[in-house]
């Protein structure tokens, strides 16, 4: 006996292919309650059908073959419960969500999942300073430059920044600390994208406290490092920037000027012409993971979180 394959039906016969088309897009923006109670069917049953979509859009996808990866960790539950993202920066979509952890075992898993023509034409793996992806990378692919993700640096020189602000505040009493009382966000915004009120608190701020002046600008001078595109320099550059640091007492600064320096080639291998990899993607997917997540209350069925993840970024059917 032979089954004829009906081009209407979807891959569960039970549904019609223009039903699964009509439920996946509208998960796409909508939760599995809210579609649920729109379209009048059951919660388990909506999520059901827009698996079958999602899995759709990974099979027209095709199967990965990235040459520029962006590796980042995301948080699922409560404590320190992590699975791994790996992007293709290149095509600019999620290309593997797993692991158990954010080790070198869990890093490992992805590329044992990929083949090995594909893995060593990986030239460029984006990262944040964390051993662990750095080791696996090495090992895995070790034709592969690993870049740091400037976003993670930037996260850590505001950490300095932020960490002088409270030396300060702590080290003042009375009046002056009224100055710097509030104004975090106001020191950890670039200039430029302040307004006019802003510039104002931030001048007010500079000139009562000579220490922040000197700790702002030195945050504002680093970013002129992602403009070069020669690593020599760019190597000059910082090491004129560090010297700066001589004699203003600007602890934090020093403890972050020590962990550029020892991750140094992960650095400058972004100021390499052939490594101007869209870097923004990795940041803007963990925000819309943030997202997902947000308004589903959390997943309880890993496997729909993945397909999530996997196709957030594929175009609808």
């Amino acid at each position: 006996m032979k089954r004829e394959r009906l081009a209407w039906l979807a891959a569960n016969p039970r549904y019609t292919r223009r039903f699964v088309l009509a439920v996946g897009s509208r998960c796409r923006t909508s939760t599995v309650r809210d579609v649920a109670a729109e379209m009048d069917l059951h919660w388990d049953t909506v999520k059901e059908i827009d698996k079958l979509y999602m899995q759709e859009q990974l099979d027209l996808a095709g199967p990965p073959a990235p040459t520029a990866l962006g590796v980042d960790e995301i948080s699922i539950g409560p404590g320190h419960s992590y699975r791994i993202v790996v992007s293709d920066l290149i095509r600019k979509r999620a290309i593997w969500f797993g692991g158990t952890d954010r080790t070198e075992a869990s890093m490992d898993l992805f590329y044992a999942s990929i083949p090995t023509e594909i893995r060593t034409g990986i030239r460029l793996v984006v990262m944040d300073m964390w051993k662990a992806f750095r080791n696996s990378a090495r090992r895995n692919a070790p034709q592969a430059k690993i870049v740091y993700d400037k976003f993670h640096v930037i996260r850590h020189l505001n950490d300095a920044l932020d960490a002088v602000r409270k030396n300060e505040y702590r080290r003042l009493k009375g009046e002056c600390r009224h100055f710097i009382k509030g104004q975090k966000y106001t020191l950890l915004t670039r200039r430029e994208n302040l307004g006019a009120e802003g510039r104002a608190s931030l001048d007010l701020l500079f000139k009562a406290n000579r220490r922040l002046y000197k700790a702002y600008l030195l945050k504002e001078q680093f970013g002129q490092l992602w403009d070069f595109d020669d690593p020599k320099q760019a190597a000059l550059f910082f090491l004129e920037w560090r010297s700066g640091l001589r004699w203003q007492k600007l602890a934090p600064f020093e403890k972050f000027a020590r962990m550029i320096g020892t991750h140094w080639d992960g650095i400058a291998s972004y100021c390499a012409t052939e490594n101007k990899v869209p870097l923004g993607f990795v940041e803007g997917l963990n925000n819309r993971i943030r997202v997902l997540q947000r308004r589903a209350y959390g997943f309880r069925d890993e496997d729909y979180l993945r397909l999530k993840i996997l196709t957030c970024h594929l175009p609808k059917l």
